[in-house]
């Protein structure tokens, strides 16, 4: 596919950047899962290829197992430390050495990405020159709202986030729990960002900040600094694996046809 080309943008240079560690307290060696036989780490590569805007993808490892399994599926993968501290030190590391304008971070544990989720969250980043980055939001369900792992955003007016959370917020006054949702619109956190690049190397270099500490979210460091985050309400679903029962899920919806197949490559 062609990408959608305006003066402003026939030079943007735009790379993708996949962080896939090996190790993980609740699900070791995750990016190598096999979903329909397939590792999770290709079903993210290949949902990562449909994007309009993408020109190279990259997945950047700790782990000599997964970079063969990238290079097997034809990808280029490049060995980081495995003491790095976060996905996006990951990212930064593997984005030093491209000349490019804006950097995409695609969680690897994310195999529903589509190319679409990835044109939104960079044509949101470029919609908005006042923000150095971009991420993406779904409407939640009951059940996620009480789930640690799905990450809730709160937003202002302009779409910028205010808050990440694994706490259901805001806090419905006078309501049944039960019955928040009737009352107020809930936002799961989806795990893809666009940056521009200055700005990538700059919050990797910011010290862990208290909010990142206590919620464990390094988003929320980025905005403790002052750095204001756009984000962009999908309709696409997804389903971040983060414990062997997500992955079953996620192989049920492969079973019901509701997790389809992603095609395409990104240019090189």
């Amino acid at each position: 596919m062609s990408r959608p080309m305006t003066a402003d943008r026939a030079d943007l240079k735009v790379i993708c950047v996949i962080p896939a560690r090996f190790a993980s307290t609740r699900m070791p060696g995750k990016p190598l899962a096999l979903i329909n036989d397939v590792p999770m780490v290709e079903w993210v590569a290949r949902g990562a290829s449909e994007s309009e805007y993408v020109d190279e993808l990259i997945v950047a490892t700790d782990d000599e197992r997964i970079r063969d399994a990238v290079e097997s599926f034809g990808r280029a993968a490049i060995m980081t430390s495995e003491d790095l501290q976060s996905g996006t030190d990951r990212v930064a590391i593997a984005a030093a050495g491209c000349e490019c304008d804006l950097v995409v971070n695609i969680q690897g544990d994310e195999p529903q990405i589509k190319g679409p989720m990835i044109d939104a969250v960079v044509e949101a980043l470029l919609g908005d020159q006042t923000v150095p980055m971009a991420t993406l939001a779904h409407a939640m369900s009951e059940e996620e709202a009480s789930d640690p792992n799905s990450v809730k955003v709160v937003c202002d007016l302009r779409g910028r986030a205010l808050y990440f959370s694994r706490s259901p917020v805001p806090y419905v006054m006078e309501v049944e729990k039960a019955d928040w949702l009737e009352h107020h619109r809930f936002y799961k956190h989806v795990g893809v960002y666009a940056y521009k690049m200055h700005v990538l190397r700059k919050i990797t270099e910011l010290p862990v900040s208290s909010l990142e500490a206590t919620e464990r979210l390094e988003q929320n460091r980025w905005l403790e600094n002052g750095y204001r985050i756009k984000v962009e309400i999908t309709d696409h679903e997804s389903i971040p694996v983060d414990t062997p029962e997500d992955l079953e899920r996620i192989q049920s919806l492969l079973g019901k046809n509701l997790l389809s197949s992603p095609g395409g490559t990104a240019k090189k």
